[in-house]
């Protein structure tokens, strides 16, 4: 007889299947192994971006981008000569407007300031990527848990991967309890209803990568959510240097050791 949890999907081979998609999808051309670059238009002021074709410039809420013949550069599929107003690119990378050749160059805007992210399959870290070293399936890490929204959203500030400081927004939190121990990470909520919690354990930095991600699934009517740190993920950054993940909030550091889920990116 199968028990609750692998009912619900919490089984090795549930976890192997997952950890097996998420090697290939880290590895796609345009996964997070392929970004080369994040380039803010504010330390380019002429509008020159080293290595990366066309003339990008700042113009209210939208991104100019000027480019001719010899710029190689197509705009929906279509080559692009003369100039075209660009807004943040929010689909999957392979769908971005902009591109050159099999390169996708992607339009970001954070806290009102702009910047243009190179993606090429060809990178070095793509290429020299192996595998995602992580904890096989352990039922101990996957816990009953429930979320107690806040009255309204929260925006704290924390420092970034790069070393700024940005806002993050939190919508609630979520309770639980491992070996007799209670304890809550403070979540964002996504636009589907989804919980993102990014929080560092003991392992952190000793183990497993400095901090990690957490994406349970959208609580059931009752608040009731699963905390599976089975599938505690990598961060974009642990990937590549130009993310600009952010660090844990205050209080989303654990005092246990969540030996669980991945931990670091290998290569060969």
């Amino acid at each position: 007889m199968s028990t609750d949890a692998e009912q619900d999907g919490q089984s090795p081979a549930d976890w192997r299947r997952w950890h097996e998609e998420r090697i290939v999808a880290v590895a796609a051309p345009h996964g997070p192994l392929s970004l080369t670059g994040t380039h803010w238009l504010s330390d380019h002021p002429d509008g020159r971006i080293p290595g990366v074709p066309g003339r990008w410039r700042e113009d209210g809420d939208e991104v100019l981008l000027t480019a001719g013949p010899e710029d190689g550069l197509t705009l929906d599929t279509k080559p692009l000569t003369g100039e075209a107003r660009l807004g943040p690119d929010r689909g999957p990378i392979d769908t971005s407007r902009v591109a050159r050749g099999d390169r996708r160059l992607v339009v970001l805007r954070r806290e009102g300031l702009w910047a243009v992210r190179d993606f090429d399959p060809a990178s070095p870290a793509r290429h020299a990527f192996r595998t995602i070293e992580a904890t096989p399936y352990d039922p101990r890490w996957s816990l009953d848990g429930v979320f107690r929204p806040y009255d309204t959203d929260r925006t704290v500030r924390v420092e970034n991967a790069d070393g700024h400081e940005r806002g993050l927004g939190l919508g609630g939190e979520i309770a639980f309890t491992l070996d007799g121990s209670a304890h809550t990470l403070q979540v964002a909520v996504e636009p589907d209803g989804s919980l993102w919690a990014v929080f560092a354990d003991a392992t952190s930095g000793r183990g497993s990568y400095r901090f990690r991600f957490l994406r349970p699934a959208a609580p059931d009517a009752e608040g009731r959510v699963r905390v599976d740190f089975n599938r505690a993920l990598l961060p974009p950054c642990a990937f590549a240097d130009h993310f600009i993940c952010p660090f844990p909030p205050p209080g989303n550091t654990l005092p246990v050791a969540v030996a669980a889920g991945e931990r670091n990116r290998v290569d060969a």
